[in-house]
């Protein structure tokens, strides 16, 4: 039997885990418990389609990873975890401006091509005329135009990692708590060492998300990874029924989005150069607050009822690392903004990577050791 030790318990390593454990290897999930974490953060959103600059290669990964979730959800829940928090709410693209409502033509036409394509997570698309989008997200403003796709979906990040990790427990995984430094011998990843033990693996998988690359450094790995702060707001809503109701994102890199009990996620700031600083932030908190309230001024009342802060695994170039650059060490992390749409399907190639497999996806693109070049605000 094969023994895989994953560094990180996000969605990554908790997916890599769990896939591990299915394939019946011996899997040790080792997490430092760090604070800032870009799952517990994040807010939740599946939906790829409405990222419209982004690259080839990333849409490459984010399409099938969307497909994937429904199976995901029902192994979980064939493995006693049936409640991860996911659920198909659709989504709204709404413009509040004469430049945001000329730019919806254009986007119509982009996801009416991949509706027709079959991309997952596209569903019906229609267009929206003014005061529509209110009627579906009753925050918004009653003078926005806009688009609804069917086939988005949102997902507690907290929950599904939660779940992950008891079901890989449940097929034999083991956690350990605590920092962990890779063992090297003879030129390859021989395992970790976590405090005073040693754990010795046929193949360690790197998924501490914006900590990886001090992870991998010892290996002479520079792993194009850093820490993007991101504040976001949870809103309490007494009484609102917000179970069902859909994401709203705009022309910006904004969001909003609902789950049950009245609480409403709204984000968030994307902040490079802030290192690890997990404060919350005056600036942050106006940035993000005022871009809600923009859109949607039902939510003036609302109660801030928490800002989170997470460090989101980042690259210079808006692509994932994901692959072998090291023997014995496979690498997932730098999934950016896109954690929790792409994270439990990265984890499960990971797993795959590990266990020796040769995924079908061409993984050349999101070398670890790749060369890359910056591209502002990730150029999406």
């Amino acid at each position: 039997m094969s023994r895989v030790v994953v560094v990180g318990a996000g969605v990554v390593g908790a997916s890599a885990a769990y896939h591990l454990a299915r394939a019946g290897a011996e899997a040790v999930l080792v997490d430092g418990d760090l604070p800032g974490q870009a799952t517990a953060a994040g807010a939740g959103i599946v939906c790829p389609a409405l990222r419209f600059g982004a690259p080839e290669a990333w849409r490459a990964l984010a399409f099938p990873a969307v497909g994937r979730y429904p199976a995901l959800v029902e192994a979980l829940a064939s493995d006693g975890e049936e409640d991860v928090g996911y659920a198909a709410v659709g989504a709204l693209l709404v413009a509040a401006d004469g430049r945001e409502e000329a730019a919806l033509g254009e986007a119509l036409r982009s996801l009416e091509e991949l509706r027709r394509a079959g991309v997952a997570g596209v569903g019906e698309v229609r267009s929206l005329s003014f005061g529509e989008p209110r009627e579906l997200f009753p925050f918004l403003r009653d003078d926005v135009p806009g688009i609804y796709l069917s086939g988005a979906a949102r997902v507690d990040g907290r929950r599904l990692r939660d779940a992950l990790e008891r079901a890989a427990r449940r097929r034999g995984a083991r956690s350990v708590r605590g920092a962990a430094s890779l063992l090297l011998r003879g030129g390859r990843v021989r395992g970790v060492r976590v405090g005073g033990e040693e754990i010795p693996a046929d193949a360690v998988v790197a998924a501490a998300g914006a900590w990886t690359g001090e992870l991998c450094r010892p290996a002479g790995l520079r792993v194009p990874v850093y820490p993007q702060r991101g504040q976001i707001a949870h809103l309490r809503v007494p009484g609102a029924q917000t179970s069902r109701l859909p994401i709203v994102e705009g022309f910006r890199t904004h969001y909003m989005l609902a789950f049950p009990g009245g609480r409403v996620v709204a984000g968030a700031t994307r902040e490079d150069g802030a290192g690890f600083d997990r404060r919350v932030t005056a600036g942050g908190v106006h940035e993000v607050l005022s871009e809600a309230l923009r859109l949607a001024p039902g939510l003036a009342d609302a109660t801030l009822a928490e800002v989170r802060v997470g460090f989101r695994p980042a690259s210079p170039d808006g692509l994932p690392s994901l692959g072998e650059a090291v023997p014995g060490l496979v690498v997932a992390t730098g999934l950016g903004p896109s954690g929790l749409t792409i994270g439990p399907y990265a984890g499960g190639l990971a797993a795959e990577l590990a266990l020796g497999g040769r995924p079908a996806l061409d993984l050349e693109p999101y070398a670890p050791d790749r060369r890359t070049t910056p591209v502002p605000g990730g150029g999406w």
